[in-house]
């Protein structure tokens, strides 16, 4: 009857890691591509240029892989170790995502100050050499949002020495049209307009989170079921 139990709990959690794994698989791949095609895409921070969203989607692929691998090969082997390994790094994983999801919502405010004033100072960086990613990042930002600038269209003043902002702030794109009156270009700040577009697809944000939370969940059940299910095989053998 144990045994029983066993395989079937083993097949399901092999399932389960590999469906996991291919997972992982895919977003490094889609990481990969973004690297490969866009460049260092989505690199807004000028304190953390290597947080881009090609390095953010092959490092967490990379870490899906790998904890899906130890799952898959824990669950066909029935090794203990193995098994209690998948389970101590999914659950490490699971309590990082849980306190970084807390802290933010307790120091919301100055994650909002510090995001803001290092988004200005990126803004420094917009067009320069080596700055592919950024560059494109806010153009694509700008355009797509129907915004201009972190606070204000006023924050590329600054960046350019002039009454001046990027051509992907203007209302109708053509070249230079960021040179023209401020009446040509976008008013609202890129940060609020963002910010609200999350806050309306919070639903959505929230059944994500909801659903990769249950995921872990069941791994971690999984694991820990079969992981009891080969100490009692190995009991009932001896």
């Amino acid at each position: 009857m144990a045994r029983g139990c066993l395989q079937c709990v083993k097949y399901l959690m092999f399932a389960f890691n590999l469906l996991f794994w291919l997972g992982g698989c895919g977003v490094l791949g889609v990481g990969i591509w973004l690297a490969a095609t866009q460049g260092n895409f989505a690199t807004l921070s000028s304190s953390f240029p290597s947080l881009s969203a090609a390095n953010l989607l092959m490092v967490t692929g990379s870490l899906v892989m790998a904890i899906g691998f130890v799952g898959c090969i824990g669950a066909i082997k029935e090794h203990k170790c193995l098994l209690l390994a998948f389970f101590v790094m999914l659950l490490f994983v699971f309590l990082l995502e849980t306190i970084i999801v807390i802290l933010f919502f307790v120091y919301t405010d100055k994650i909002d100050r510090y995001a803001q004033r290092d988004l200005k100072k990126g803004l420094h960086l917009y067009g320069t050499q080596g700055n592919v990613g950024l560059t494109n990042a806010w153009s694509i930002i700008q355009t797509d949002f129907r915004c201009c600038g972190v606070s204000n269209y006023t924050d590329w003043f600054e960046v350019y020495n002039a009454t001046r902002v990027p051509d992907s702030c203007c209302l109708e794109f053509s070249d230079s049209c960021g040179l023209h009156a401020p009446g040509t270009w976008w008013k609202a700040p890129c940060y609020d307009t963002v910010k609200l577009w999350l806050q309306q697809n919070l639903l959505a944000v929230g059944i994500f989170g909801l659903c990769t939370a249950l995921v872990q969940i069941l791994g971690l059940t999984f694991a820990m079921t079969m992981y009891c299910q080969v100490v009692k095989a190995d009991t009932y053998c001896a």
